[in-house]
């Protein structure tokens, strides 16, 4: 999905406020190197983040989005060991199954590439 796409998709589809704080985790993941995701995927999610962002999670707020924005500006050991253990904690506060239902949804919406099972 192009870029373009993608945030035409985001504006429209991604309102849930779970939603968003999947993205967000997704995003730490990235940034912190332990996504799995192909880089067509990893490429993406930067562009739908980019909408989230702007929207209300249920669980992470600005002190999460202020991370991101400071990684993507730079990233060093101290930093790459903070965004781990900040995405860690994101972790912990989104279940498991509400993830993978997370990704399975950009998947359907062809937002993801279909998964060969694996980086789920």
């Amino acid at each position: 999905m192009d870029a373009a796409t993608a945030t035409r998709w985001a504006e429209a589809s991604l309102i849930d406020p779970v939603h968003v704080d999947c993205t967000t985790t997704v995003m730490l993941k990235i940034l912190d190197g332990k996504c799995k995701m192909s880089s067509e995927d990893k490429a993406v999610i930067p562009v739908i983040y980019a909408v989230a962002r702007m929207r209300p999670g249920k669980l992470m707020g600005a002190e999460y989005h202020s991370l991101i924005e400071q990684a993507q500006a730079g990233m060093d050991e101290a930093m790459t060991m903070f965004v781990y253990e900040k995405r860690l904690l994101a972790e912990t506060m989104i279940s498991r199954p509400v993830m993978k239902a997370y990704k399975a949804w950009l998947r359907e919406n062809g937002v993801l590439a279909r998964s060969l099972g694996t980086g789920d």
